[in-house]
């Protein structure tokens, strides 16, 4: 097995950027594979392009009729682009995407006159097997029919030589076995709650969009030397390795020159992204050494999670080319930083305003100031429910680990709004005077600049951070599909929205108050209500988890105890109130997401201890029958006084049948406890079991074997080290 290592070491350094030349320029590029406006003006009847149009801004439904012209316009684009197959692209409750592909092709019954076919019975619907994936017990294994429909509001696109088409996935009972529809679901609540609020100011205000910018960050090592750790192939990180002399340390990666495959890479995949319509905007190194960061920008949330899950995959099937492997994980290395995926969140209205940007005059900043309050309202009713959106075992290693927001959810306004919050606590309740309603509009909240962008630092340690005319969610996992923090988000905000409306138009209508009078009373009971999750300092210090403790918050480190927040009664309530989930929808998430840790948890002890017994084990007996050939022939040559020549090897040999012992004993501990666990019956028990009684095993074994790369003879260790893994460009 070394030979592989350094053969795979000798194959990275040989490695020299793969020719790749731009094919035009982005602009002209943008868009080109994806059927829309553009292209449906060219390939579309009048009538079939306005019902399109319709279902994207209106939600109106497309009838099969009109459904079967617009897929003839589809077919005749993507075959003009060489396409020979389409596919119904969806995101089943896996966490990657999945698709079936069908050829444009069929013949009569006799099999003469073969004919590119696709109409719209095939646009709008087809059957995959709803029992074959996650699906919390909503479908049994004999009932296996499911659907997925076309989602118009997502244009289709042409990936080689495949027509993508996006769609929903949909039990033959009527509940939702994807990630989009509940999405979908919410930002629909979301639009209606936040349109309604925004009449208060603007009557002219029909639709209210929620639109996400994403931050992806991911590691790029060298296909060969990723292939030759059973661990990166199978989980996606490694289970042990001793940490490099040198890291990141010197901070000399982060914000450095790219280097040039990386460069190339990049540049691919960016014209990739331009080709399938994905706005790629920021590429840079980040801060552990081979790690980057690709940024788009903004776009409506559910386009933009379909980029994000395409992206994930594109990014894949390019490294390929360029003999890399992309690593998602979030925790893919000890002693580095972890990778996130900052979802950046704001809302915009069809009259071109930003919702969370304040303007240049007292009403637009009073309209900014309701949105920005009845949001940190939301998370602070709503902070596990947060939490719990964001809870994976992959990003429980990320998560306060000093580079990433700790477990407790809290909310960062800087210096600047914390004083005008602070002010407008103070105004009267009830009716305001001419004076007080002066002294608030000119004096409060006409003083907001329309620029709070750089007015304040930014708090890297906060899980949710307003960052000057949006909220920055930064919590979210590299690896996530970001539509379970946007389905959790949108609908809470829309909840609190929803019920802002309501007070307010109380108070107007039975305590006779102005408007004006109206929303500020609202406001002042929601600062006073929503203090404890403010937080302005630093979210890794053992201070702040004492103060968050007295105030109240959650502090869930593990994601079994976060996913609790997914089921509770105040989860249940309102998904099932905003028309999000039903809870037969939201309980079956919960099922799925326990036993996805649970299983991922499994994998990693069965790959830690056939690794360390396998690959760790016999190298060190190895290394050890070497030193004890040593200590032999000392004995030979010097007699007795090889005991204190051999001393240092007799030491050695010592050390090296400890920590072989240590490897073999918690390694069976770890299996007994691990069988223990798979006899629990509930998820819930089981995924407990797996994080209390299994994982520990994990750090243990770990250390033993890491002592053990340091002792070993580094010509015959198996495992590619973390200095070769993370330095190598």
């Amino acid at each position: 097995m070394a030979t592989l290592r350094f053969q795979a070491l000798k194959d990275a350094s040989r490695r020299k950027p793969i020719h790749f030349e731009e094919i035009d320029r982005k602009s002209k590029l943008f868009g080109s594979n994806v059927f829309n406006e553009k292209a449906m003006k060219q390939y579309l009847t009048s009538d079939a392009l306005k019902g399109v149009k319709g279902a994207i801004q209106f939600g109106t439904k497309i009838d099969r009729k009109l459904a079967d012209y617009i897929a003839m316009g589809m077919k005749e684009w993507a075959l003009s682009k060489g396409v020979t197959h389409y596919t119904h692209w969806f995101q089943p409750l896996t966490g990657a995407t999945a698709e079936k592909h069908d050829a444009f092709f069929e013949t009569s019954y006799d099999g003469s006159d073969p004919v590119e076919k696709f109409g719209g019975g095939q646009l709008v619907q087809q059957e995959p097997d709803a029992s074959s994936f996650p699906n919390g017990g909503i479908r049994n294994t004999f009932e296996a029919r499911g659907y997925t429909a076309w989602d118009p509001t997502s244009p289709a696109f042409i990936y080689g030589t495949t027509l993508c088409i996006p769609t929903v996935f949909i039990s033959y009972t009527g509940e939702a076995l994807d990630n989009k529809i509940p999405l979908l679901r919410a930002l629909s609540a979301m639009d209606e709650a936040a349109a309604e609020v925004c009449k208060f100011f603007d009557k002219n205000v029909k639709k209210v969009t929620a639109t996400l910018g994403w931050e992806q960050e991911y590691f790029l090592i060298d296909r060969s030397l990723a292939n030759s750790r059973p661990d990166i192939v199978m989980t996606g990180r490694t289970l042990l390795g001793h940490t490099s002399a040198k890291g990141q340390q010197l901070d000399d990666h982060y914000f450095g020159s790219i280097p040039s495959r990386a460069l190339t890479y990049m540049r691919d995949l960016e014209q990739e992204c331009m080709l399938l319509g994905i706005p790629v905007k920021t590429r840079h190194n980040e801060v552990a050494p081979n790690q980057f960061e690709l940024a788009p920008i903004f776009e409506e949330t559910n386009l933009a999670v379909d980029h994000n899950c395409l992206l994930m995959d594109i990014m894949e099937k390019v490294a390929e080319r360029h003999h890399f492997k992309v690593l998602l994980h979030e925790k893919p290395f000890k002693g580095v930083n972890g990778s996130g995926k900052h979802n950046n969140w704001s809302l915009a209205t069809d009259t071109g305003v930003n919702l969370l940007s304040p303007g240049k005059t007292p009403m637009s900043n009073l309209q900014f100031l309701t949105f920005f309050i009845n949001t940190i309202k939301a998370v602070n009713d709503y902070e596990s429910l947060m939490r719990a959106a964001i809870a994976t075992a992959s990003n429980d290693h990320r998560l306060g680990a000093n580079e990433a927001p700790p477990a407790i959810i809290s909310v960062f306004i800087g210096e600047q709004l914390t004083k005008v919050l602070a002010e407008l606590e103070g105004v009267t309740s009830g009716k305001l005077s001419p004076e007080e309603k002066t002294d608030l509009k000119l004096n409060v909240v006409g003083k907001i600049p329309d620029v709070l962008l750089d007015n304040t630092d930014r708090n890297r340690t906060s899980p949710f951070a307003f960052t000057g005319n949006k909220f920055e969610f930064r919590a979210v996992g590299s690896s996530a599909n970001c539509s379970n923090a946007m389905t959790t988000l949108n609908t809470i905000v829309a909840k609190q929205l929803k019920d802002f409306k309501i007070e307010v138009d109380a108070l107007i209508d039975k305590k006779g108050l102005k408007k004006d009078e109206a929303v500020f009373n609202v406001l002042r009971e929601y600062i006073k209500l929503s203090k404890k999750i403010l937080f302005e300092g630093d979210g890794y210090s053992e201070a702040w988890e004492i103060e968050a403790a007295k105030r109240g918050l959650s502090n869930f480190k593990t994601t079994p105890e976060a996913l609790k927040a997914r089921a509770s009664k105040q989860a249940l309530d309102l998904f099932s109130e905003m028309g999000v989930m039903n809870h037969i929808e939201v309980e079956a998430r919960y099922e799925i997401e326990l036993e996805e840790y649970t299983k991922k948890i499994q994998i990693e002890g069965r790959v830690l201890g056939d690794i360390s017994k396998n690959h760790v084990i016999p190298t060190a007996i190895r290394y050890q029958n070497t030193l004890i050939e040593n200590v032999k022939g000392l004995k030979e040559i010097f007699g007795t006084e090889f005991e204190t020549i051999a001393k240092e090897q007799i030491l050695l040999i010592k050390e090296i049948s400890l920590h072989i012992e240590g490897i073999n004993s918690k390694v069976e501990e770890m299996t007994n406890e691990r069988k223990k666990a798979n006899n629990l019956t509930n998820a819930q028990s089981m995924a407990e079991a797996y994080c209390n009684n299994v994982k520990p095993y994990f750090e243990v074994i770990r250390n033993h074997c890491d002592r053990l790369e340091l002792l070993v003879d580094d010509q015959i260790w198996t495992l590619t080290k973390y200095r070769e893994l993370l330095l190598t460009k």
